[in-house]
C-alpha cells in the first residue's frame, strides 16, 4: 500500500471509532470512554498486520461488531470493550493474563468465553456440530454477553460474507438459521433475528430469495400507497383525539414471507399480509395500557376487526419482554391488515431487547434484571447429559412457540408455551412437584396429564410421594423443561436398575462358568442384539433375560471354531448381498463430488427428490447415501449439524428412468372437471397417470393425483396445462 493509501485508511478507522462512540445506546461516562478507547487502541494494534478475505483491514470487523453491540442491541462499555477485543487473544500474541491486567475480569471473562467459541468452530475432531453449539451455549453460565456479542458477530460476518466460497456460505447460513436466529429471537433481539434469517436465505436458497427480493422491489411503490390510504382515514381521528404518535408500515422480511408460502402452500400475490402498520405513541408509563387501547378503539372505529386475530401483550407480555397490542383488520380493497400499538418504550424494547427493557428499571429491580434473564435461559441448559443433537433440538424447542397465560391456585400468572399440559405446568413451578404429579385439575375438573391448557385456565396439582415418572409422561410433556426433568428421573432409575441386574447377571454366567468382563459384556451385548451395556444390565435387574439365551449364548463362545465359521459365512452372504445391491440399475442417475462419481444411492422419502431438482447427497449411518433437495425441510439442520456428511450431487442422463410425484389440486367444482383433467394428464407425452382420488364439499372440490414423469420439466410443463383448466385454482406438488 502506498503511504497515500494507509492515511486514507487509517482516516477511515479513526471515523468508525467516532461514529461507534456516537451511536451508543448507553450513555458513556468518562470512564467508559476511557475503557473503549484503550479497548480500540489495543484491537489496532493486535490486528494491524491482518486483513479480511474482503481486502480491508480487520480491525474494521470488531469495530463493525462493536458498533452493532452498542446501537443495535445497546449493552454497556464493558460490552463494546469486549466486543472490539473478542478477536484479540484467538488471532494475536495477546493472552488473557494480559487482557486481564489491561481491561479487569469481566473483559476478560468475556473475551475468554468468546475465544473458546472460536476455537470450538475449528475442531474437527467434534463429529457433529451440536456438540460445538451446545458447548457455545454452557457459557452462558460464565456470562450471557458472551453469547449476544458472538450473535452481532455472526451478523456482521453473515453481512459480509460475499468472498467466501460457496460451500461455506452455505455451512455458515444454515448454522445460523439453525441456532443463533432462533438465539436472537429469544434474546428480544427481533430486528437481528429478521437480517439473520433474510441473510440466511441468501445464501442457502440463493435463486428464490433474489425471486422473492425482486417481486418485494416491485411492489413496494403500490404497498407505499396503500399505507398511505390506510393511514389518512386514521391520523385525522388520532389528531382530534391530542394523541402523539407516529405511524410507520413496516414490510415483513423475505424470510418470513418464504415461510408463509410453503406453510400455506400461496404465491407470493397470495400472501395477503405482506406488511403491518405500526402506530408507535408517546406518553406516560403509568398511561399505556389505557392509550393503547385508545387507540385500539380509534382503528376498530374506522377499519371491522377480525376477532380472533387480537393479541394483548400489555397485559401479558411475552417471555422475552416483548409488549404490544396486535390487531388484523380489514383494511380499502378488502384486503386484511394487521396493526400493532407500541408505546416508545414498548418499541425501544422491540428492538433492543432486555437492554432496553432494563433501562425502564430503577434501583435493586434495575440490577437484577440480567441476574432474571440468564436464569430463565439456563432453565433450558439443565439437562448435560442427553446427546448434542437433542440438547439442542431441546433449547430451541420453545424458543419461537407461541406463550398461552394460565393461572394457580392463588391467581398468580404463569407463561407457558402454547400446547402446553398441566405436567408443563407441574414441572414450571418445581421440579419436585413435576415429579410427584399424581393428576391435575383444570379449572375445577379431574383432567387428564395429556390435557390441552387453555390461555385462562386455573390449574391445581395434585401430587402424591409415592408417585414417579414413567416413560409414558414423556408423551404427555411438550416443554425442554419437563421433558430433560423426567429423562433425568427416569435415567436415574435405568441406572439403579441396571446396577442390580449386573449383579444378577455376574451371578447367572459365573454357573455358566464365564466370568464377568469387558469382553463377555461386549460379546454378550452383540450377541443379545442390545446398544449399550447399559441396556444389557437393565434388562437383567427386569429379569427381561431368558436363561436359555445365556445357555446358547455361552455354547457358541465356548465353541470358537463353530463361532469362527459362522462369522466367515455371515461376511460371505453379506459380501454377495453388497454386490447384487451394486450392479443395479440405479448408477446412471446422480453423480456425486468434484470427481463427478456414480455412487450407489436412495431417494429421500421426506421431500420426494425427482430429476430436475437441486439436490444434495448425505452420507447415513447405515442407509449409504441419501438423496435430498436443497430445499428440503431437513436440509438446515443436516447442513448445521453435519456439513461434513455433504456431498455434492448432479443428476446425468436419466431418460430411461420414471419417478412418482404427488399432485394435490384444488378449485371450483363443476360438470365433466375430473375429466378434463384426466384428459389432459393423459396427451400430456412422457406421462402416465398412477392414481386419482377427488373429493367435493358445497362447491369446491379438493384432488389428488398420483402421477409417473421422466424429470421435472415434464412435471412443470404438466402442472402449467392442469392450471389452464376452467375451475382449477391451485396446483401443487406435495
Amino acid at each position: 500500500m502506498t503511504e497515500v493509501e494507509i492515511e486514507k485508511e487509517n482516516a477511515a478507522i479513526a471515523a468508525e471509532y467516532r461514529k461507534l462512540l456516537r451511536i451508543s445506546y448507553q450513555s458513556l461516562t468518562a470512564e467508559d470512554k476511557k475503557l473503549i478507547r484503550l479497548a480500540f487502541n489495543t484491537a489496532v494494534d493486535a490486528h494491524k498486520d491482518q486483513r479480511r478475505k474482503s481486502g480491508e483491514a480487520y480491525i474494521f470487523h470488531p469495530i463493525a461488531v462493536a458498533k452493532i453491540v452498542a446501537a443495535e442491541i445497546g449493552l454497556d462499555a464493558t460490552s463494546i470493550a469486549a466486543a472490539l477485543l473478542h478477536d484479540v487473544v484467538e488471532d494475536t500474541d495477546f493472552t488473557l493474563s494480559d487482557m486481564e491486567r489491561l481491561f479487569g475480569t469481566a473483559v476478560a471473562r468475556i473475551v475468554d468465553g468468546l475465544t473458546k467459541i472460536s476455537n470450538l468452530q475449528k475442531d474437527t475432531d467434534v463429529s457433529l456440530q451440536a456438540e460445538n453449539f451446545r458447548k457455545m451455549l454452557l457459557t452462558l453460565n460464565e456470562d450471557v454477553r458472551v453469547i449476544i456479542i458472538k450473535i452481532a458477530d455472526r451478523l456482521h460476518n453473515m453481512q459480509t460474507m460475499a468472498s467466501m466460497p460457496p460451500h461455506k456460505q452455505v455451512k455458515i447460513a444454515s448454522e445460523t438459521l439453525y441456532i443463533y436466529a432462533p438465539l436472537a429471537h429469544r434474546m428480544g433481539l427481533y430486528n437481528i433475528k429478521t437480517e439473520l434469517e433474510d441473510l440466511s436465505l441468501k445464501y442457502t436458497e440463493p435463486e428464490v430469495y433474489n425471486d422473492l427480493l425482486n417481486k418485494a422491489e416491485d411492489s413496494k411503490e403500490e404497498q407505499k400507497a396503500y399505507i398511505k390510504v390506510f393511514n389518512d382515514s386514521l391520523k385525522s381521528t388520532l389528531d382530534a383525539s391530542d394523541i402523539e404518535y407516529e405511524i410507520k408500515g413496516r414490510p415483513k422480511s423475505i424470510f418470513s414471507i418464504r415461510k408463509k408460502m410453503l406453510k400455506q402452500g400461496v404465491t407470493f400475490e397470495e400472501v395477503y399480509d405482506k406488511f403491518a402498520v405500526r402506530i408507535i405513541y408517546k406518553c406516560e408509563q403509568d398511561q399505556e395500557k389505557f392509550m393503547a387501547w385508545k387507540i385500539y378503539s380509534i382503528v376498530t372505529d374506522n377499519y371491522r376487526p377480525n376477532p380472533v386475530r387480537l393479541r394483548d401483550w400489555i397485559s401479558s407480555p411475552k417471555s422475552t419482554g416483548y409488549e404490544a397490542l396486535h390487531i388484523t383488520v380489514m383494511g380499502p380493497k378488502g384486503r386484511w391488515v394487521e396493526v400493532q400499538i407500541r408505546s416508545e418504550r414498548m418499541n425501544e424494547i422491540a428492538e433492543k431487547g432486555y437492554a432496553a427493557h432494563y433501562k425502564y428499571k430503577q434501583g435493586k429491580e434495575k440490577d437484577g434484571g440480567l441476574d432474571e434473564w440468564l436464569a430463565k435461559l439456563q432453565e433450558a441448559l439443565e439437562n448435560q447429559e442427553v446427546n448434542a443433537v437433542d440438547f439442542v433440538e431441546q433449547f430451541k424447542l420453545n424458543l419461537y412457540a407461541k406463550e398461552i397465560f394460565v393461572f394457580t391456585p392463588k391467581g398468580d400468572l404463569k407463561s407457558l408455551p402454547k400446547g402446553a399440559t398441566p405436567l408443563d405446568f407441574s414441572f414450571s413451578i418445581h421440579t419436585q412437584v413435576g415429579l410427584k404429579t399424581r393428576g391435575a385439575k383444570v379449572n375445577g375438573k379431574l383432567v387428564p396429564l395429556s390435557h390441552e391448557l387453555k390461555s385462562g385456565d386455573q390449574v391445581e396439582i395434585i401430587t402424591s410421594e409415592n408417585i414417579k415418572p414413567t416413560a409414558n409422561w414423556l408423551d404427555y410433556a411438550t416443554t425442554a423443561r419437563a421433558k430433560s426433568k423426567i429423562k433425568s428421573s427416569l435415567n436415574e432409575e435405568k441406572k439403579q436398575i441396571a446396577s442390580e441386574g449386573k449383579e444378577i447377571l455376574r451371578r447367572k454366567l459365573k454357573q455358566l462358568k464365564i466370568t464377568l468382563n469387558d469382553k463377555s459384556i461386549n460379546q454378550l451385548v452383540s450377541f443379545l442384539g442390545y446398544k449399550t451395556s447399559l441396556d444389557l444390565f437393565y434388562r437383567a435387574g427386569l429379569g427381561n433375560i431368558d436363561n436359555q439365551k445365556l445357555k446358547e449364548f455361552a455354547a457358541e463362545r465356548n465353541n470358537a471354531i463353530l463361532g469362527f465359521f459362522k462369522k466367515r459365512m455371515r461376511k460371505q452372504q453379506t459380501t454377495e448381498d453388497v454386490v447384487k445391491e451394486v450392479i443395479t440399475h440405479k448408477y446412471d442417475k446422480l453423480v456425486f463430488g468434484k470427481e463427478e462419481e456414480k455412487l450407489e444411492y436412495k431417494l429421500s422419502p421426506c421431500c420426494s427428490p425427482i430429476p430436475g431438482d437441486p439436490v444434495f447427497g448425505f452420507i447415513t449411518v447405515s442407509e449409504g447415501i441419501k438423496v435430498h433437495k436443497n430445499n428440503c425441510p431437513n436440509a438446515v439442520s443436516m447442513q448445521a449439524n453435519f456439513a461434513y456428511r455433504i456431498m455434492k450431487a448432479k443428476w446425468i442422463d436419466s431418460s430411461q428412468e420414471e419417478y412418482s410425484a404427488d399432485l394435490t389440486i384444488s378449485g371450483i367444482d363443476q360438470m365433466g372437471l375430473v375429466s378434463d383433467v384426466t384428459r389432459v394428464i393423459s396427451t400430456n407425452m412422457h406421462v402416465n397417470m398412477k392414481k386419482i382420488s377427488f373429493e367435493s364439499n358445497d362447491g369446491i372440490f379438493k384432488g389428488k393425483v398420483t402421477v409417473v414423469v421422466k424429470n421435472k420439466n415434464i412435471l412443470n410443463k404438466l402442472v402449467e396445462n392442469i392450471r389452464k383448466v376452467s375451475g382449477i385454482e391451485k396446483v401443487t406438488r406435495d
